[in-house]
């Protein structure tokens, strides 16, 4: 038990209560980095990683005792749900591929909205497994992508310098453009229902190529599917973060979604994010993953000056910018998160 509380850190600093010092949990934290990962998927292409309950969970708790982490968060990746829907995604070394991109309303017209506990089970068994692994000592993070994300993956066939197809799209077709955001929004909505429902204390919503957006455009085409999928999961009860990277320009629109926390990339000033939206959502980051090539010393240094910008104020998540880099010393992770440990011993506020 924390903080004599029966509330983990992570949930109490989601809604903003008090807490003895920030939790601390790493995006992409069972990864490329740990031998202990990179020896599985030596055995294993990544899809089947994902869809491998046993082996998804295994992985998940990688990080758990090896890097001290306060939460795990399940491993698998935003676009699961979309082979389901009629997309063809696959992976190889340069990453994610859609082999049939959406290009047009006839394109969006045949994609399914699919039954998550149907069509994606070994999600939600991976989190059951994990939740029993877990034994109630940490939190359990569910997570899916934003729409705007997913729909920039279908549309463009994968990733993209300028999303060129996509914002033609919007701006050509709003309407096919809002079809496909709704598509996504009723799939997500009962994706992340699904997770919770199978053991996720707390869910996060990615929303990685949204810094691409004007925020004229980004309110416009999409804040409201994500809104959506907000409102159409809160009634579970769990914390919802909403993450974005490149979001110094929208914060006060990401306040305003309905998450109960915001998460920043190292490009946001984090004191300055918490005068402008922190009397109404926690605010969860925001270390420059390249901070993590450092040495130990410099990653204590930068915690501590992360932890004083922020001050006494309560609901900060202590995270990476953006997802943890493959050839990190997994030595560097773990003086991260001892680091952010320390601030309970002697606080910098």
């Amino acid at each position: 038990m924390e903080n004599n509380s029966t509330e983990h850190r992570l949930i109490r600093a989601a809604r903003r209560l008090p807490n003895d010092r920030p939790p601390v949990w790493i995006m992409r934290q069972a990864g490329r980095y740990m031998a202990e990962f990179r020896a599985i998927r030596a055995k294993v292409d990544f899809l089947t990683l994902c869809r491998t309950p046993d082996l998804a969970a295994e992985v998940t708790m990688q990080p758990i005792d090896k890097v001290g982490v306060d939460a795990a968060i399940i491993f698998s990746d935003i676009l699961i749900p979309l082979t389901p829907m009629g997309m063809d995604v696959y992976f190889d070394d340069k990453g994610p591929h859609l082999g049939n991109p959406i290009r047009t309303l006839a394109d969006i017209d045949r994609l399914r909205i699919p039954v998550a506990a149907e069509e994606t089970p070994y999600t939600g068994e991976a989190l059951k497994l994990t939740k029993q692994a877990l034994g109630g000592r940490l939190p359990l993070i569910g997570f899916a992508g934003a729409p705007w994300t997913l729909a920039a993956y279908m549309v463009e066939g994968g990733g993209s310098k300028n999303y060129s197809h996509i914002k033609a799209l919007m701006y050509r077709e709003p309407a096919a453009f809002h079809r496909l955001m709704d598509k996504l929004a009723d799939t997500l909505i009962d994706y992340l229902r699904y997770q919770i429902a199978s053991g996720a204390d707390i869910v996060q919503i990615f929303e990685s190529w949204g810094g691409y957006l004007s925020p004229e455009d980004y309110r416009t085409f999409a804040l409201p599917a994500t809104k959506k999928i907000i409102e159409g999961v809160q009634d579970m009860g769990k914390p919802i973060i909403l993450y974005m990277n490149g979001a110094g320009h929208v914060l006060e629109d990401l306040a305003n979604s309905g998450a109960d926390c915001v998460g920043i990339d190292w490009r946001v000033d984090i004191a300055d994010a918490f005068k402008r939206i922190g009397d109404r959502v926690a605010i969860q980051g925001n270390m420059d993953p390249c901070r993590l090539y450092g040495s130990p010393e410099t990653i204590r240094a930068e915690v501590r000056r992360i932890a004083a910008a922020v001050g006494d104020r309560p609901g900060h998540i202590f995270n990476l910018g953006h997802g943890i880099l493959p050839d990190v010393p997994v030595e560097h992770a773990q003086a991260f998160v001892q680091a952010v440990k320390e601030l309970a011993a002697s606080p910098v506020a």
